[in-house]
């Protein structure tokens, strides 16, 4: 066998592995989406699961679309998740470029400290910021959720290795031509910062919209429940009598994490490429 020939059949092998392995992990999505799909299964969930319902009805996600709590819980998630990836990817920029760039006292140590909080899980934060927040009265509001989002040391992280692989002379002629740290910043490094900076509004974007807990205890208020909070109280006030309302439901709160993945994926391997950022 030549080595084109060789060549091909090793892609065609892999290309049939990751399409199997990738089939078999979406099954859990294609499923959860089929169900939404059945009208039947809000009388009864199907048994044993089937991909394709039966009779295919957009009954449930007409339902989901005129539902106007679940319209507010968007809302409400839109506010918080845009405010929270605006501020902890605007800060995460600044800080990588300070670390990576800057020259001042203590950056070793500060760096280390900001490492350190990788460590901390939200657990043991939850009283604190529960009793710092409620201290000042800003409980049922958006701002205990936004706030603490501003230091994010993963994100930080990956903003300091994308920002070392770019070349100091760059600084260094914007220095001599009279720029100062913002004017380097906005005019030289942050034009450059756009793969990795894309890679970081899909994780920030992620984790706001997903997060639950945090915002279980803040926020009392149905009127300011976010969509993870919508969905599981719908879940818990039916169980399993409307499966199918509720399948469409969670299929409908993801999109937004969908159709942004797909317009920012290019990035992730630019990303990763540059900032040295390998899975070994």
């Amino acid at each position: 066998m030549s080595d084109k020939a060789m060549r091909r059949t090793n892609s065609v092998v892999k290309f049939t592995a990751l399409f199997i392995f990738g089939t078999i992990l979406m099954m859990p999505f294609i499923w959860m989406v089929s169900v939404g799909f059945d009208r039947t299964a809000n009388i009864t969930m199907p048994f044993p699961p089937r991909l394709i319902p039966e009779t295919i009805s957009s009954f449930n996600y007409g339902i989901v679309f005129e539902n106007g709590r679940l319209i507010q819980a968007y809302i409400n998630s839109g506010i918080v998740t845009v405010s929270s990836v605006v501020i902890q990817v605007g800060a995460s920029l600044f800080a990588g470029y300070a670390f990576s760039k800057g020259d001042f006292k203590f950056k070793r140590l500060l760096f280390i400290l900001v490492l350190c909080t990788l460590m901390i899980p939200m657990e043991p934060r939850l009283i604190p910021l529960y009793t710092l927040f409620n201290s000042v009265g800003l409980l049922n509001t958006f701002w205990p959720i936004i706030l603490p989002t501003v230091i994010n040391g993963m994100l930080i992280f990956l903003s300091k290795q994308f920002f070392d692989q770019l070349p100091n002379t760059l600084r260094e002629a914007a220095q001599i031509d009279g720029a100062g740290e913002f004017r380097i910043f906005f005019q030289v490094y942050f034009p450059l910062a756009g793969p990795i900076a894309a890679t970081m509004v899909i994780l920030s974007f992620i984790w706001s919209w997903n997060d639950f807990m945090w915002p279980l205890v803040v926020l009392n208020n149905q009127d300011l429940h976010t969509v993870p909070l919508y969905l599981a109280s719908f879940s818990l006030e039916n169980g399993t009598s409307l499966g199918g309302l509720t399948m469409a439901l969670a299929t409908v709160s993801i999109l937004p994490i969908v159709v942004l993945y797909l317009f920012l994926q290019r990035y992730i391997i630019q990303s990763i490429a540059l900032s040295g950022v390998k899975g070994e």
